[in-house]
């Protein structure tokens, strides 16, 4: 296999697997859990080569990390919007939880729900729109495009991109891509970008389970 195609295979595939495994209409009992041992073994097999180094920055990442958090949730804490027909239409869909009042109770199925939100989506989603995207979308060599290189092109489809990921919560999810993108740009570390998004979402983990959010968790 040619290293161009490994390289895209290891930041590419995590993610496709991840999320092509939505439309199979599995329960989340067996969605979650699923995707958590496949895709970590993608990540492990493939992956793992191109996950090099540490954050160069871990305090300052932990501070973006929690910056963003405070910006997802500030919107609904302070001015309750989220219902406006900008945010939940037909094609973004609404900001409500989808899982089963039974899963909402259960220790083990939020375990797997945590440790997927922390550890496994941080690193799948960091190589895919920051590591691999971002750099493709300038030249689709990317391994010859140093991580962190900004151009306006790239930076804004990854940033709206990522924001349509996230549904009703589109408009947090483009201020959090534009962070993110913001931060690779400035550390040329995809390390940091992973532990600033882990944060984030640990941050969030702990919100829902605590305050009984759970529209927070799609």
């Amino acid at each position: 296999m040619a290293p161009s195609t490994r390289a895209t295979l290891a930041y590419v595939a995590p993610f496709v697997l991840y999320v092509g495994m939505i439309p199979l209409g599995l329960p989340p009992q067996v969605l979650f859990p699923l995707r958590l041992v496949i895709v970590s073994a993608v990540i492990l097999a493939i992956s793992r080569p191109y996950l090099t180094g540490s954050p160069s920055q871990p305090l300052a990442s932990v501070a973006v990390g929690l910056a963003v958090f405070l910006i997802w949730i500030g919107p609904d804490v302070l001015f309750g919007y989220r219902h406006h027909w900008l945010f939940e239409n037909a094609i973004t869909g609404k900001a409500g939880s989808s899982l089963p009042t039974g899963l909402q109770a259960n220790p083990l199925f939020l375990a797997v729900r945590v440790v997927s939100s922390v550890a496994l989506v941080p690193i799948l989603e960091e190589l895919f729109w920051r590591g691999w995207l971002m750099r493709w979308l300038i030249r689709n060599d990317f391994l010859k495009i140093p991580l962190g290189t900004y151009q306006g092109f790239s930076f804004w489809i990854v940033a709206v991109l990522f924001a349509s990921e996230h549904g009703p919560y589109w408009e947090v999810g483009l201020a959090a891509g534009v962070i993110y993108n913001l931060w690779v740009v400035r550390t040329r570390n995809l390390a940091n970008c992973m532990l600033a998004h882990a944060v984030t979402n640990g941050a969030l983990a702990i919100y829902v389970l605590t305050g009984g959010r759970w529209q927070y968790w799609l």
